[in-house]
């Protein structure tokens, strides 16, 4: 007879933390899993990290072969970028639709779809963070019976507080824990209803307390001391305490013979990717097009950078103080910008300005319901079809697109020129430095495509993927070609590492089994060799452990 799987995911939750805490004697149900078990680090892939693992994860496949970079999208000859959600899975289900045979519970997994081959139940966007999906299940009639139970998630799609706001973020960290609670007794109750040969379920709360709490924990956040330091207790590790504790409950909840497989498709670590991403390189690319013009936080060359922006960043917000940085010719409209509140300055007669085009407001787009508005990329989207190179809205890596004759509407790069611009433009990005340490901030600068003509439809729309150091988390920028960049305000705090694990523990576990490093691609095929189920030939994995022998 088959043994359950009971597969719990702890979202983003990283390696070196869970490690730390475990030896530190924290995290005590996950340290006994580990010890009474196996227990190995997984890597994922090093660019689209932010976006790509859950699709991963779900169906077995990288993101070259299911075509899925990221939930927003540059429509095809346009400038325009769609929000198109999580990945369709037309070509493949997730792992666990295994039609008839297997009994299977899924609740609350990210960016999934409603898979019509899974026998048993689904239940998605509950408190997952991030879904991508709509809040449903099947049988459609479910979540409603949930919420009616146990309660709605506190922080579904609004998991989020100021970093510099302390308060809020001890409000964020007690709504997170009411979600962990409810999670756990949700899961308890189904673990009753029936013997699952599979039971998954997601803890989003690890992604959410990482992204916002990370400085208040952690000493290698810049401003650790200047809030983090000063606060009272560890919040990021309260949460993963109440966590650690959930996940106990449910272990309890499962049966005597159950297989426990605990896991991480990627990690997280100090915020070293938002605003490289999301602000650096779409300035950088704007520079390096209009030499000598400016868009947003013009600094001084040649003079220390001073302390972290932080002071009118609570009353302004990271947009608000974001915008107060744009550029103005004028010194004393500039001086109006920073020191306004942006409503009193935008009544101004002259504060709109006579150049056009200029930097799209996030405000107007905010006015405009568009769903990138907070993506400093797309502020600049006006100068795109004069741009040779423009960066798009990234979650984590720097992307930055050609604008390719043929391929973009307005396209300025002639085919024969693509490979030159890549070429000049990378060297230029690698002279980019951490005004602060003089760190280079590009790790490594990748091609996406072998030339321009290539044109398979799954390719990422980025032709260059930027891999930014991780050994600092800086707010200023500088090199001798596009002059400093910022200071300007941190945004989130933690960011997205390659790292991940899996600990498992169970009948067909041997405590202390040898597992070798692995792979996201490989959690798939080691729960389904688990289950004792057939792996696809499109799964690109490998099970970590052997397949246990089953009993009839």
């Amino acid at each position: 007879m088959k043994n359950p799987v009971i597969a719990i995911g702890l979202d983003a939750a990283d390696p070196s933390l869970i490690e730390t805490w475990m030896s530190q004697g924290h995290l005590k149900n996950l340290r006994r899993l580990r010890d009474k078990g196996a227990y190995t680090r997984l890597k994922t892939f090093e660019y689209y990290r932010a976006e790509t693992p859950w699709t991963t994860f779900l169906t077995g496949c990288s993101p070259k072969q299911t075509g899925y970079w990221a939930p927003l999208k540059i429509k095809q000859g346009t400038y325009e970028v769609e929000d198109i959600q999580s990945h369709d899975f037309k070509e493949h289900e997730p792992f666990y639709a295994l039609k008839d045979q297997y009994r299977v519970a899924a609740f609350d997994i990210p960016q999934a779809p409603l898979a019509k081959q899974v026998n048993g139940l689904q239940v998605l966007a509950w408190g997952a963070h991030s879904p991508q999906t709509p809040s449903h299940s099947l049988p459609a009639s479910l979540y409603q019976e949930i919420v009616d139970k146990h309660g709605e998630h506190p922080t579904l799609r609004k998991d989020h507080a100021s970093i510099m706001d302390v308060e809020a973020l001890q409000e964020l960290q007690k709504a997170l824990e009411v979600g962990i609670a409810r999670r756990a007794t949700i899961c308890k109750d189904l673990l009753q209803q029936e013997p699952w040969d599979l039971f998954l379920t997601i803890f989003g709360e690890t992604h959410s307390a990482g992204h916002y709490m990370w400085h208040l924990s952690q000493t290698d956040h810049p401003l650790y001391p200047y809030l983090g330091k000063h606060c009272s207790g560890d919040p990021l590790l309260e949460v993963f305490e109440k966590i650690d504790t959930a996940v106990g409950d449910i272990i309890d909840s499962a049966p005597e013979n159950a297989n426990v497989v605990v896991f991480a498709a990627h990690g997280m670590g100090a915020n070293v990717m938002d605003l490289p991403s999301m602000f650096f390189l779409p300035e950088f690319l704007y520079r390096w097009n209009f030499p000598e013009k400016y868009g947003i936080a013009r600094g001084k060359m040649g003079k220390p950078p001073g302390e972290p922006l932080i002071n009118g960043r609570a009353k302004k917000g990271w947009m608000g103080t974001m915008w107060s940085l744009k550029y103005e010719k004028n010194p004393l409209k500039g001086f109006l910008r920073r020191h306004l509140p942006t409503k009193l300055f935008n009544l101004l007669p002259f504060s709109k300005s006579s150049e056009q085009p200029d930097l799209i407001s996030p405000f107007d787009l905010l006015e405009k319901s568009d769903p990138f508005f907070f993506q400093s990329a797309v502020w600049y989207k006006p100068f795109w079809p004069q741009m040779k190179a423009f960066a798009l809205p990234s979650y984590s890596e720097g992307y930055i697109r050609i604008n390719l004759q043929g391929r973009e509407p307005n396209g300025i790069v002639a085919p024969d020129d693509y490979d030159a611009v890549c070429d000049e433009l990378i060297e230029k990005l690698y002279q980019l430095k951490d005004a602060r340490t003089g760190e280079p901030m590009v790790k490594e600068a990748i091609r996406t495509r072998q030339s321009a003509t290539e044109s398979d439809p799954k390719l990422p729309d980025a032709d260059i993927v930027l891999i930014w150091q991780e050994k600092y988390a800086t707010d200023v920028v500088e090199s001798s070609d596009i002059g400093r960049i910022g200071p300007v305000p941190f945004n989130r705090t933690g960011s997205h590492r390659s790292d991940g694990f899996l600990m498992m523990q169970g009948p067909d576990i041997a405590p202390g089994a040898s597992l070798s490093a692995g792979h996201s691609l490989d959690l798939a095929p080691t729960i389904l060799s688990l289950m004792g189920a057939e792996i696809p030939d499109y799964c690109e994995g490998k099970p970590l452990l052997e397949r246990p022998t089953v009993l009839c």
